[in-house]
Formats: structure tokens, C-alpha cells, sequence
């Protein structure tokens, strides 16, 4: 398999590839992450082969060559209500079907020999085959973070369904979704965002119920859009919610995640200014308002990425407004500088923009 980097750890410890690498080979595509398990083993001992530990307490260790994870075999325990509250058992007696049985859904519980052979406890081959994503077990609930993840398979994996029994699950744990920081959040929302389809993490989280994080969106407008206009990155997508949605409610939003500044700012300007961008009004004082509103005239690194947005919601081009910036920039008034330059500098750029050509 082409990435794969088996290592025999030695010691009579066993390894397999585990997770998403296998239900990506039985999709028929080509992984590009490897996530292993070792069977047998210590820590110890995976330190004394030269693996490096990721972090203090927790049984995963990087591979020195390939920088590729290998997971001691292990089980954990719920010990509170957030994400991260878990007591992890890792131990060389913990078996392979332990370990799976820990994971999310049974597409993500299968795992590999060295020879190929297929370890599919919970029926995981068949439900990729029916194309379902199936909880693994009722031990699912434990991990209120799942809720996203599930969301955000849905816009990896499109042709998917979210299970009868995994749904109801879903929707009986939207209460426990304040426990979980808006960092974990964002992340499973960016992932999504540059998925196949992103818009079906929204339609997900309007299924189960989700009102604690994304209070306030309205998730069918932001599923349709997302769904059907073509953004070339995550962020820009990230951006286009802003443009079915409240500035309001989308800066709440995105600082409740967390989110970059780019990404706050891109798509709260993009809700208060996009549209008069996407049909410049007659009056050059209100597009010049917007303009500035999305801070055109200085060097930024998300004014690019609302025009960005402006052009995947649209589907119009906004090359004639960014040549227009570029010569509104340009322009020089002969005043001292402070507010009387600045006032003067507006009134240059209005007539600028009332005598420009139109298209």
C-alpha cells in the first residue's frame, strides 16, 4: 500500500492499520493518513525502538521515519462531561477488538493485518458497502464531540446516511454539546468545510437538533447555499455562511469557536456588505461605505477572501470592483494630512466613482 510504513515493533507485539486508512481502502481510494495499532506492547518499549510520545499521558507515539501514529491498544472510561474527560487504559493484555470497540462508527472500526486480512468486529465493511454511518456502540454518547464528527463524515463522505438508531443517539446528546470547547468545534466545521459537500454539516446539525453552538444560523439557508455554490477553499466557505446569515448571529458564531480573524471578520463583512458588493448601487457613497467596510483600502489578508465569497454565492466575477479598488487606492488629493486630507480623499474617490465607466 503506497504511504504505508508497517513496523514491526518487536518484543511480540503486534501492528495494524486501523481507522480511516482501511474504510478508504474499501471505498476504493487511496489513504493518505495511517493511523496504526499496536497489540502487546508497552510504552516502554516503543520509546527504547526511538518512537516519540505525543504527550505526557497519552499512549500515542510517533514513528522517527514516517512521523506516522501508532496507539498502544487501549479502552477508556467516561470520568466527566467534556470531550477530553477520560481515563485511558493501555495496557500489552488490551486486545484488538477492545480497542475497536472504542471507536465512533463502524465504518472507523475495522482495522488490517500485515497480511491483508480484514478485522471487521462490527460489521463495518457491510455498512460501507450500504454507505451508513452507524454508531459502534451505545458507548458512543460517552463523547459529546461525536456529534460534530458525524456531521462533518456526512460532508467527507456525501453518499452516506446517518443510521435510524445513530440519529436518535445524535439528538439525545444535544445537551451535552456545552461541555466541549469552541476550538474542537471549529475544528470538526473546518474540516468540513473543505470536504466534497460541505453543506451537509449543516443539513446534519439541523437533523439532530444542534441549537448550542450554532444558535441563531439558520441551517437549512446556510446547507443550501454551501451545497450548491462552488468554494475554492475551506475558508472561503467558512466565509459564505456569513452571507445567508446575520452579522450579528455569525460573529457570535465565530467567536464562540474561535475562529481565526480572518474567518470572523471575512464573513461578518460579507453578511453586513456582500450583496451591495455583488450589485454596486447607483449612489458611489453607499458602495464606497461598503468598500470600506470591508477595509479595501488597506493591505488585509481577508478583503480577498470576501470578494472570494462574494464570487462563489453569486457566481458573478468581481474583477471590475477589484480594479476599481485598485485605482481608488491610487488616488492622491492635494490637502495636509488629517482629517481635512481624509475628507477630501472620500470626496475624490466618490467622484471617482461616479464617473467611472460602467460595463
Amino acid at each position: 500500500m503506497t504511504g504505508a510504513s508497517w513496523v514491526d515493533v518487536g518484543g511480540g507485539a503486534t501492528t495494524y492499520l486501523v481507522g480511516g486508512a482501511v474504510r478508504d481502502q474499501l471505498l476504493g481510494g487511496e489513504p493518505t493518513e495511517f493511523d496504526w495499532v499496536v497489540v502487546g506492547s508497552t510504552p516502554e518499549e516503543l520509546l527504547a525502538r526511538g518512537f516519540n510520545q505525543v504527550g505526557r499521558d497519552f499512549p500515542v507515539f510517533l514513528e522517527p521515519q514516517s512521523g506516522q501514529q501508532y496507539a498502544l491498544a487501549r479502552t477508556e472510561r467516561r470520568t466527566g462531561p467534556g470531550h477530553a474527560d477520560f481515563v485511558c487504559h493501555a495496557a500489552p493484555d488490551v486486545t484488538l477488538e477492545e480497542d475497536l470497540a472504542r471507536r465512533d462508527l463502524t465504518i472507523n472500526a475495522m482495522a488490517r493485518d500485515r497480511d491483508g486480512t480484514l478485522i471487521d468486529p462490527h460489521n463495518g465493511q457491510r455498512d460501507v458497502d450500504d454507505r451508513v454511518l452507524r454508531h459502534v456502540s451505545p458507548a458512543f454518547a460517552e463523547d459529546p464531540l461525536r456529534v460534530f464528527r458525524v456531521a462533518r463524515f456526512a460532508a467527507q463522505l456525501p453518499d452516506f446516511g446517518i443510521a435510524d438508531d445513530t440519529l436518535a443517539l445524535l439528538r439525545s446528546m444535544v445537551d451535552e454539546l456545552s461541555a466541549l470547547s469552541g476550538e474542537r468545534v471549529f475544528s470538526e466545521l473546518q474540516k468540513a468545510a473543505g470536504s466534497p459537500r460541505p453543506g451537509r454539516f449543516f443539513e446534519a446539525l439541523h437533523a439532530i437538533g444542534e441549537h448550542h453552538w450554532f444558535g441563531g444560523i439558520d441551517l437549512p439557508a446556510t446547507a443550501g447555499l454551501l451545497g450548491s455554490a462552488a468554494f475554492a477553499d475551506d475558508a472561503t466557505a467558512l466565509v459564505g455562511v456569513g452571507w445567508v446569515n446575520d452579522a450579528r448571529a455569525t460573529a457570535r458564531l465565530y467567536r464562540n469557536l474561535r475562529a481565526p480573524r480572518r474567518i470572523l471578520r471575512g464573513a461578518v463583512a460579507l453578511s453586513r456588505h456582500g450583496r451591495t458588493l455583488a450589485r454596486p448601487p447607483a449612489d458611489a457613497e453607499t458602495l464606497l461605505d461598503a468598500l470600506a467596510g470591508i477595509d479595501a483600502f488597506r493591505r488585509n489578508d481577508f478583503t480577498d477572501t470576501v470578494f472570494d465569497g462574494v464570487e462563489a454565492c453569486t457566481g458573478e466575477s468581481m474583477a471590475g470592483t477589484r480594479r476599481l479598488i485598485d485605482q481608488l487606492r491610487g488616488l492622491r488629493v492635494d490637502a495636509q494630512p488629517g482629517p481635512d486630507y481624509g475628507a477630501a480623499l472620500r470626496r475624490r474617490r466618490i467622484e471617482w466613482i461616479r464617473n467611472r465607466p460602467r460595463p
